[in-house]
């Protein structure tokens, strides 16, 4: 594994006058975000802003395009076409492109959204469309390991960037259970799975069994009711973990 790892949170996930999540709180946190596009959720007025904070802390931004479903806020799944996913990710991402071109700003990354990734990870027709789509923007697809995410891009030589999630609990494949509704984490919970898989350790899927995760990111959502906890205790185990690895010969940094 990368003797780098960062945190990731998805954000910028409300709507008009609704806000969700505590994105402000989680920034300082975090070294990458990734915006909705205005499906599951966001708007005009929230990738704008959301843009504008992340610039305020030097975050890197990524598009987090999901199915066209504002009321199950993208977690239901959809019948699609591998042109259909095409279309809907180079929509997505493209209005985001334009907020942070208006900033100054790269994208860093694509990552899709709540049942359109387990959707991607689990069809491979549906992700070499969402892969084509990630190549034609030039960024790193962010995604679970050992899935299609991970094989695909392997596939169309697209940088794959591999997560790990402590808000939510795996099955016994080391897939994750995915559910509507984010749940409480208790932060040392979170902070004790990181470090065992910094150390190369298993993890303990839901029903018990030991899984293995290969990852360079580490995924905190920002709608958990202790979401700034968790990223508060992630943090201080990822950097811990990093003032311990020796500075290559002669790197002064």
């Amino acid at each position: 594994m990368s003797h780098h790892f960062t945190i990731n949170a998805d954000m910028g996930e409300g709507i008009g006058l609704h806000r969700f999540g505590y994105d402000a709180d989680l920034l300082p946190l975090v070294d990458l975000i990734n915006v909705a596009c205005g499906f599951h959720a966001g708007d005009p007025q929230v990738m704008r802003t959301t843009v504008a904070l992340a610039a305020e802390h030097g975050v890197r931004v990524g598009a987090h395009p999901g199915l066209p479903d504002l009321v199950g806020f993208g977690r239901r799944r959809m019948a699609l076409t591998p042109e259909e996913v095409d279309d809907l990710f180079t929509y997505q991402v493209g209005a985001l492109c334009g907020f942070l071109d208006r900033r100054g700003l790269p994208l860093s990354h694509i990552k899709p959204h709540g049942a359109l990734w387990g959707m991607l990870a689990d069809d491979p027709d549906l992700m070499r469309a969402a892969a084509r789509a990630t190549k034609a923007f030039g960024v790193p697809f962010l995604g679970l390991a050992g899935t299609a995410h991970e094989s695909v891009c392997r596939e169309q030589d697209v940088e794959f960037i591999p997560e790990m999630y402590v808000d939510m609990d795996y099955d016994a494949r080391a897939r994750l259970i995915l559910t509507r509704a984010a749940h409480e984490t208790d932060p040392a919970a979170a902070a004790a799975r990181v470090s065992r898989a910094l150390r190369g350790d298993t993890i303990d899927a839901a029903d018990g069994t030991p899984v293995r995760l290969d990852f360079q990111t580490v995924c905190v959502h920002s709608d958990g009711p202790s979401a700034v906890g968790v990223a508060r205790a992630v943090r201080e185990v990822i950097d811990d973990h990093h003032r311990s690895i020796p500075s290559p010969e002669g790197d002064n940094a």
